[in-house]
């Protein structure tokens, strides 16, 4: 009896292909093509092709589900140890510095910095703003309690974050159309968003654009992080209504990050808390790299937001009291902070005289 061959994905219908690869048809042939030159096609008969690899690992990506019933799938007659290495594959393509940095790019130069700025203001009206910044969680299994550089870099513990389990805490960094500007994924779930913050490549660069004169920009961030003129965070107890109104329009501006990481992961599922990526952090740091180059793609394109009805209720956001990273700062004449307040507060101001001419 001869075997049932596989039937080719891409003669499903466009709903039910987006469905299990989440890319369109179109788009799923441009990242094939993307990455012909960094990953190796069938060159025999029983080797598995490179529309195939991709496919199997959009699949992946998408639904979460472990390796073994979608390698069974009616699409893909492959062992497991087939898929993972097809995951691998495409992960490891996908974080290749030609594609990855390709995708995913902080503005480098002032142009594009107000270009992002201008965007901003036409879609919330709050002025300088160039990202939105937050942390976000990704599940995985509790790591070896080997210690060691090659292995794992952190003591198991260390992965706990204060939900209660095992995690990476991912750093991103949006436009206005949810497009991630930056990505920080190496660090673990125990982490606190401000130490992520402090080590990140973004911020040296505004430390350097404010030092050299270039003071009217900043990033949105909640309060866990610290206040300084190339970053505003709300206040935590207003006392006037000018500040309740700079509260309340910096946060309605800031919501941007916080739907940029649900658009992620309700496409890309895989990073979704109840679907616990099953393995290393590193390879897990790496899936998460993976997921904002295909997420990037997306917006890029224009492709719908991915909605199934599936209820999703924990979207790995868990928001700081407010002024937790303002009341702790340990020095309260900290420069950096004074001149975060003076900023904050002409923004306010600003705001504010904005409102009352609106009202007129």
């Amino acid at each position: 009896m001869m075997k049932e061959k596989p039937m080719d994905p891409f003669m499903l219908s466009d709903r039910l292909f987006v469905k299990s690869f989440r890319l369109s048809k179109y788009l799923a042939n441009q990242l094939i093509e993307m990455l012909r030159p960094l990953i190796e096609d069938a060159n025999r008969s029983s080797a598995i092709d490179l529309k195939t690899k991709v496919l199997v690992a959009l699949h992946f990506f998408g639904t979460g589900s472990y390796q073994t019933p979608m390698g069974h799938s009616r699409f893909t007659a492959l062992s497991q140890s087939s898929v993972s290495r097809c995951i691998n594959e495409v992960v490891n393509a996908l974080n290749h510095p030609d594609i990855f940095n390709l995708w995913v790019k902080f503005p480098s130069n002032i142009y594009e910095l107000d270009q992002v700025r201008k965007k901003f203001y036409t879609k919330t009206r709050f002025p300088g703003v160039i990202g939105c910044i937050d942390c976000t969680h990704v599940a995985l299994v509790p790591p070896s309690s080997n210690l060691n550089l090659i292995e794992n870099q952190h003591p198991e513990y260390i992965y706990v974050n204060r939900k209660c389990y095992h995690s990476i805490n991912v750093q991103l960094i949006c436009d206005s159309d949810l497009k991630i500007l930056n990505v920080n994924a190496l660090f673990p779930g125990s982490t606190h968003d401000s130490h992520v913050w402090n080590n990140s490549s973004v911020l040296p660069l505004l430390q350097d654009l404010y030092t050299n004169g270039l003071n009217n920009i900043y990033l949105l961030g909640d309060s866990g992080y610290p206040l300084r003129p190339w970053m505003l965070t709300p206040i935590a107890n207003p006392t006037t209504e000018a500040e309740e109104y700079f509260n309340k329009q910096q946060m309605s501006t800031r919501s941007i990050i916080e739907r940029c990481n649900g658009v992620l992961k309700g496409r890309f599922r895989c990073l979704l808390k109840d679907r616990t990526l099953h393995y290393k952090p590193e390879k897990v740091s790496q899936i998460i790299n993976a997921c904002v180059v295909l997420h990037n793609l997306c917006i890029t394109y224009n492709l719908p937001e991915f909605v199934d009805g599936e209820n999703i209720t924990d979207f790995g956001i868990y928001q700081a009291p407010l002024g937790v990273a303002e009341n702790n700062d340990l020095n309260l004449r900290n420069r950096d902070l004074m001149m975060g307040r003076r900023q904050r507060q002409k923004i306010i101001q600003l705001l504010q005289n904005r409102n009352n001419r609106e009202e007129i």
